[in-house]
């Protein structure tokens, strides 16, 4: 029942260290080639686009624009370290932004209040997910694609169609309108929980269950790994970390309407994917999946700032997805060939 597969092809040192200093570079160029790729695009746009890329104002737009993309790709790279897509991340956003202004301007519940009830259905949502998965035994895909729609289509009743407008404290403007040291406060969460993913995934047994279960489930359940709990949990995570970027999404547009949101799931798949193909090529993880997230930003808004027209996000996203996967796929098929 996986959707897709996690497996490592990043050197180790015994690799490397029987290998010249060119031929260390050649054996690093497949890791670390993306990051070189988002590196080399910042300068170009710096040099060609002097008075408006490389300057604070469009590090704010950037910053402001795509950290809800990445707190959405590393929602869904969870369960993709575990074999499984979550599609929900895309759809459920839809509801939690409309839920988090509703709740507050329609039924009276202050904001903390609204905040955490609209986390607590995030997680109950990717709680389902998981029983879908792992105890109906349906495909991850098809799974998170039904609940998506369904989700999607109580935004729609939820909204009659119409913008949620109303006036809510200015403590909920706040969680992503402040500014540290210049910089929108939501690059900073975003940071915050790339840390703690990494620490959690890279360093904790959880993190190397999951993994294990992405390689191979049935060799992970013949070790004594109990599967079963651990994508569930991966799904409610998921599900958890869709529901805090809505409430940031929210607080940033200041209104509700279901025709927003999910623009946000080709990008966020994008990012994910992407990050499977650098840092630990075959495998996802934290740092490249936000190295995936950079090279879309500073591509989309260089091309923009080119004169782009509106169809050149959608088809740059589109199409970087596509050559992720063909990445991902070649990877996975050379380590196949090796093992």
């Amino acid at each position: 029942m996986q959707s897709i597969e996690s497996n490592a092809l990043e050197p180790t040192k015994g690799e490397l260290s029987g290998l010249s200093l060119a031929g260390r570079l050649i054996r690093l160029l497949p890791a670390y080639g993306l990051v070189l790729l988002t590196v080399f695009l910042i300068l170009l746009f710096s040099l060609m686009l002097p008075e408006t890329f490389p300057t604070l104002l469009n590090l704010r737009a950037i910053v402001s624009d795509k950290a809800i993309i990445a707190l959405l790709s590393l929602g869904a790279m969870i369960p993709m370290v575990a074999g499984r897509i979550d599609l929900t991340v895309g759809y459920g956003i839809v509801l939690w932004h409309i839920l988090a202004i509703s709740l507050q301007t329609l039924y009276g519940f202050p904001w903390p209040v609204a905040v955490i009830t609209v986390l607590l259905l995030g997680a109950f949502v990717g709680f389902c997910n998981g029983l879908l998965v792992e105890v109906a035994r349906i495909d991850s895909f098809i799974a998170t694609l039904g609940t998506g729609t369904v989700l999607y289509a109580l935004a729609l009743w939820h909204t009659g169609g119409r913008q949620v407008v109303g006036v809510v404290p200015d403590g909920f403007y706040a969680i992503n309108g402040t500014f540290v040291m210049g910089i929108p406060i939501a690059g900073f969460y975003v940071l915050a929980i790339s840390i703690l993913m990494w620490i959690v995934l890279e360093y904790l047994p959880i993190g190397r269950y999951l993994y294990a279960i992405g390689a191979n489930p049935r060799a992970a359940q013949l070790n004594g790994i109990p599967t079963r709990k651990y994508v569930i949990g991966a799904f409610v995570t998921s599900g958890l970390m869709t529901a805090l970027t809505g409430v940031l999404l929210a607080s940033k547009l200041r209104i509700g309407q279901a025709s927003v949101g999910l623009e946000y799931l080709l990008p966020a798949l994008v990012g994910a994917f992407l990050g499977s193909t650098t840092i630990k090529p075959g495998r996802v993880n934290v740092w490249g999946t936000i190295v995936g997230v950079a090279i879309l930003a500073v591509g989309i808004s260089g091309i923009q700032q080119f004169g782009g027209s509106f169809w050149v996000e959608p088809m740059f996203n589109g199409v970087t997805l596509l050559i992720a996967i063909g990445i991902a796929g070649y990877a996975q098929r050379r380590r196949g060939g090796k093992t």
